[in-house]
């Protein structure tokens, strides 16, 4: 049906959607935490709703992009490599991103290309609804179980995983849980994505302005905090003028 060794703008577009709403999230922190602001203008019930949402979307489209690569463990090394930088660059600005959306991301890019043969022995009727029960299983489990440890290393573990442990400090927080299985439904959908089959509008379909943020969105990322906290603290600066 399409020719989908084409870039689909319609994924670019929802990755680069994702990506500003995640910026205009910090950008607010920014003006809360350092201008003044009220902190409702972070943290409020709209925002609460949208910014797991946001979240969500990005994960899944590197669920789909997952499927069209047949590199995931040199995609994910890379993420982990520019992870490591944030971090790095992050705790020196005092705001430290242990584990954040790349962190997140690398480290699925890397399980997943390391056990694909695995999920793709799933039958593709059964996988979505294994995938959901899962997101809602690990949803429910973050909420009602509260595991904890005395050991420094399973402490840092578990708040990876989803269960916040205290001392545990990062910024941008992105656990793995529930996103693993929002990634694999991505992949699943990928599939379908990948060989034509959905309608002929998804992939002929333009937008304006999000498909190119979106096809630099790990670029974006990386450089909008700096630039972000940069331009705060000059604002700062003249409001003390």
């Amino acid at each position: 049906m399409s020719d989908t060794k084409r870039r689909i703008e319609i994924i670019d577009a929802v990755r680069g959607f994702a990506v500003v709403m995640m910026v205009a999230h910090h950008a607010l922190y920014n003006s809360a935490a350092f201008l003044g602001a009220p902190w409702w203008v972070y943290r409020n019930p709209v925002f609460d709703v949208l910014q797991p949402f946001f979240v969500g979307l990005f994960v899944l489209v590197s669920g789909i992009s997952s499927r069209f690569s047949k590199g995931n463990i040199e995609r994910g090394a890379i993420c982990i490599v520019f992870a490591v930088i944030v971090t790095y660059v992050t705790t020196r600005m005092e705001m430290p991103i242990t584990f954040g959306i790349l962190h997140k991301l690398g480290l699925l890019m890397i399980f997943y290309g390391l056990t694909r043969k695995f999920w793709d022995k799933l039958p593709a009727k059964v996988a979505p609804a294994l995938y959901i029960a899962l997101i809602l299983s690990s949803i429910a489990a973050r909420v009602f179980l509260s595991p904890t440890s005395d050991n420094l290393v399973m402490r840092d573990i578990l708040s990876v995983l989803g269960w916040h442990q205290v001392g545990f400090v990062s910024f941008d927080y992105q656990p793995i849980l529930p996103g693993i299985f929002v990634f694999l439904f991505g992949t699943w959908a990928g599939t379908y994505i990948k060989d034509g089959k959905f309608p002929k509008w998804f992939y002929e379909k333009k937008f304006p302005i999000f498909p190119a943020i979106g096809r630099k969105a790990l670029a974006v990322y990386i450089i909008h905090q700096p630039i972000l906290f940069s331009i705060t603290m000059l604002i700062a600066h003249l409001m003390s003028l």
